[in-house]
């Protein structure tokens, strides 16, 4: 369960541009469809103005890539019906019996990755490559900034359980779903998205609105029949009329609840000064002999709210955290881009290219790249990246903004880019969410606190290897010299 074919009941060839169909149609009429190509899939800036980023959709990516194909449906639209037809019939039959022969490599979700590291690679036909540029950035994207939003607000709260409530205001079916799946792996204990839960196997967690409370008489007798109910799930929102009183309600059920044999699970708190009420609520429970009874806390929270609402001595012990999770609030777009890294002539041999511009951060690195992790076993020291056409890397040292650095001897090195697709074909074992939620809490607990942190983090040192890096201040001087 859980695959794009579970969602989507058709292919998704058509999920794209139209720009990537023009150039695919330019590669096959120019007759360079079969033309092999590099590309690479990756970021420029930590979203969030953070210090790390967690890879996430891949699954939905090699679901995409298994299923890939040009329906006949999708080749009549193509053809169009005003009798002038962007694309002459021979393309569009192309399309029609067009089979995947890429190499697609790929970070495991759940992986910590860094600004200008190729988080998918793409190998193959350019027509190919190009086609798949814009479902691939869909996919990883959005599940990436999400997975790196629930990472920040679950360490604001110093581990406690944090439950994703946005299905109501994600954008749209998929996105609330997408959105429920990245905030698990991220760290989210739990969702209120039932059809998540079925698809994705999150743990389902969720009480009752205040609607409930105002379709009484009175809140007394509105918990007591949510008691009479649910009396294996009762969390009950105390906030409808006044806060406090609401909580004395509580505790007057779960007092009657206890002589049946149940125990009240907790409150939640909706609404007004939470750093407070919790504090007032958490004594009251106490005194009333309901030590073990969670104050929930929801109400637009983000990981700064939280924080703070700590640092005030908030009694909050699970945080219910919606719209500024999967609206990724207040940055709703990673920004990932796909590049052209390499390119094979006519003779064979690959030529490495290289995307200038009058930002430096948008110069893109040349190369078939892959991502070399250097590590003491138990913490992160830096990433290599490096060129596979110029071979395996001699030694352990990069080149940055910061100049050249020699890594320390005796380093563990691991390489990120795994194969997800060879020659067309599927070859990367479908996992867990469980898997990958839990390698996402052992890659962060590989790195320093101080690149973890939630406002000016420290820089995780990155780098080229350094005849990469000579090789992408060649390209860059050959590019500008033939401009001038």
């Amino acid at each position: 369960m859980g695959t794009l074919t579970d969602i989507y009941r058709t292919t998704l060839a058509l999920l794209t541009d139209l720009y990537q169909l023009t150039m695919a149609y330019g590669y096959w009429k120019t007759g360079r469809s079969e033309q092999e190509a590099v590309f690479h899939l990756f970021f420029r800036k930590n979203p969030f103005e953070g210090g790390f980023t967690i890879a996430a959709g891949l699954q939905y990516v090699a679901d995409y890539l298994a299923e890939f194909q040009f329906s006949a449906d999708d080749v009549d639209y193509l053809e169009g019906n005003d009798g002038r037809p962007l694309f002459e019939r021979g393309f569009l039959e192309y399309l029609t019996s067009l089979e995947l022969s890429c190499d697609v490599d790929a970070v495991p979700e759940g992986t910590v990755v860094f600004p200008h590291q190729p988080l998918v690679r793409v190998k193959g036909p350019i027509l190919q490559c190009q086609i798949l540029e814009t479902a691939l950035l869909n996919l990883v994207n959005y599940q990436s900034l999400i997975a790196t939003k629930a990472a920040r607000i679950v360490a604001a709260t110093g581990g406690e359980p944090v439950l994703e409530f946005g299905l109501r205001r994600a954008q749209g079916i998929d996105g609330a779903l997408a959105a429920s799946r990245a905030a698990h792996i991220g760290g989210c204990s739990a969702t209120s998205n039932v059809l998540a839960g079925k698809l994705f196997g999150i743990p389902v967690k969720g009480t009752h609105a205040h609607s409930w409370v105002m379709s009484f008489d009175d809140e007394m007798t509105a918990f007591e029949s949510y008691a009479s109910a649910m009396p294996n799930n009762c969390v009950f929102l105390v906030d409808t009329f006044d806060t406090l009183d609401g909580v004395r309600n509580a505790i007057l059920v779960g007092k009657k609840l206890r002589e049946t044999g149940h125990e009240m699970v907790g409150i939640r708190l909706d609404s007004g000064d939470l750093a407070r009420l919790s504090i007032e609520a958490r004594q009251l429970l106490d005194e009333a002999g309901f030590p073990n009874a969670a104050i929930v806390a929801s109400n637009d929270l983000d990981e700064g709210i939280i924080a703070e609402l700590k640092n005030q001595g908030a009694k909050i012990a699970v945080w219910g955290v919606g719209t500024k999770l999967v609206t990724a609030y207040d940055q709703p777009a990673l920004g990932g881009v796909y590049k052209l890294g390499a390119i094979r002539n006519a003779d064979g041999v690959w030529e490495p290219k290289v995307k200038l511009s009058e930002q430096e951060i948008k110069t893109s690195t040349p190369g078939m790249l892959q991502v070399r992790r250097f590590s003491n076993g138990d913490t992160a020291v830096a990433d290599m990246i490096y060129n596979e056409l110029q071979g395996k890397p001699s030694s352990a040292t990069i080149v940055n903004s910061e100049g050249t650095q020699q890594l320390e001897n005796g380093l563990i090195e691991d390489d990120l880019l795994i194969p997800i697709v060879r020659d067309g074909n599927l070859v990367h074992q479908k996992e867990e969410l469980k898997t990958i939620r839990e390698r996402a809490e052992k890659q962060l607990a590989m790195f320093n606190t101080g690149i973890l942190r939630q406002t000016n983090p420290h820089q995780y040192p990155v780098g080229l290897e350094p005849s990469l890096h000579r090789l992408k201040v060649e390209l860059i001087q050959q590019a500008r010299g033939v401009s001038k």
